[in-house]
């Protein structure tokens, strides 16, 4: 049986003509969204400003996380007419800063990192000074996909650790901590221009020196943005949560993350990977990350 919700974590769940305007465009142009898919809790919220995180490659992830809520199972061929699709939905809703994520493809040979590539051509071409970021899986350790990707206009690479390392096996079974710290730590390498991004989840049984320690791990590698929210789980069949961490944790992880030297960090019980994103990245800059480079 699943705990109540404390009341901090509950929320009201906006309406409105924007939100139906964006479910309808995304319906029209047949594209998926983390936020529909992943059960986000902020998806009313986002939808309602007319931004959405778009879900590459289909909605079927190759891997099965049990925190996740994005089906497993296999995946289909990437279909080559999605990136114009993509980049048709972010002129209509006339955005200037947008996410791309995707499932992990673990099936392809660069586990989509030319769809992803694609995709940035195709928005970058018809909205030039648009924002872009991309939250990419771990391309199985591979390299020459972080190099595909290094080579697109972006201004932020994000790859979330999601969880402490004693508990990888239990939530996130098939990654490596390891892996995912090189991954952030090529890319800045790769693109020193840009800003790195990494976002975990807390209430799995962790604990806050833990945390810490996660938090340094990403300062080793140069990560310059930090997300933590609370996990949520999506259904009685995944994860259950250890614990709902009180709101006031957040403000110590925030400043916690200023000493360690991220630009910027974003903590709260809704707050996810890509949840007020743009706002993130001001913060950033205000500190002195991200030149425009490739952007």
């Amino acid at each position: 049986m699943r705990k109540a919700y404390p009341k901090w974590l509950k929320k009201r769940i906006p309406g409105g003509p924007e939100l139906q305007q964006v479910e309808l465009l995304l319906e029209d142009y047949r594209l998926n969204t983390v936020c529909q898919s992943a059960f986000c809790p902020n998806l009313g919220e986002c939808f309602a400003k007319k931004t959405a995180t778009f879900l590459l490659l289909g909605n079927i992830c190759t891997r099965n996380c049990l925190f996740c809520a994005v089906i497993n199972g296999s995946a289909t061929e990437p279909d080559p007419e999605e990136p114009g699709r993509v980049a048709a939905a972010v002129v209509s809703l006339n955005l200037n800063y947008v996410v791309l994520t995707s499932v992990t493809r673990d099936d392809l040979q660069d586990g989509g990192a030319n769809h992803y590539s694609a995709t940035i051509r195709e928005i970058k071409k018809r909205k030039p000074g648009i924002i872009v970021e991309v939250l990419t899986p771990d391309f199985a350790g591979q390299l020459f996909p972080l190099e595909v990707i290094a080579q697109t206009k972006i201004k932020v690479f994000n790859h979330n650790l999601e969880t402490v390392p004693r508990l990888y096996e239990k939530v996130r079974p098939k990654a490596v901590y390891g892996r995912s710290l090189r991954v952030l730590a090529r890319m800045k390498e790769l693109r020193p221009d840009i800003l790195t991004k990494s976002g975990i989840m807390v209430g799995l049984g962790e604990d806050p020196e833990e945390i810490r320690q996660v938090m340094e791990d990403l300062r080793e590698v140069n990560c310059d943005i930090l997300t933590i929210g609370q996990y949520l789980a999506p259904s009685e069949e995944h994860l259950p949560v250890t614990e709902f961490i009180h709101p006031s944790f957040y403000k110590d992880y925030e400043v916690l993350g200023e000493k360690l030297g991220f630009k910027a960090v974003g903590a709260g019980p809704f707050v996810r990977s890509s949840y007020r994103a743009e706002d993130l990245i001001i913060s950033a800059e205000k500190m002195g990350g991200g030149e425009n480079g490739k952007s």
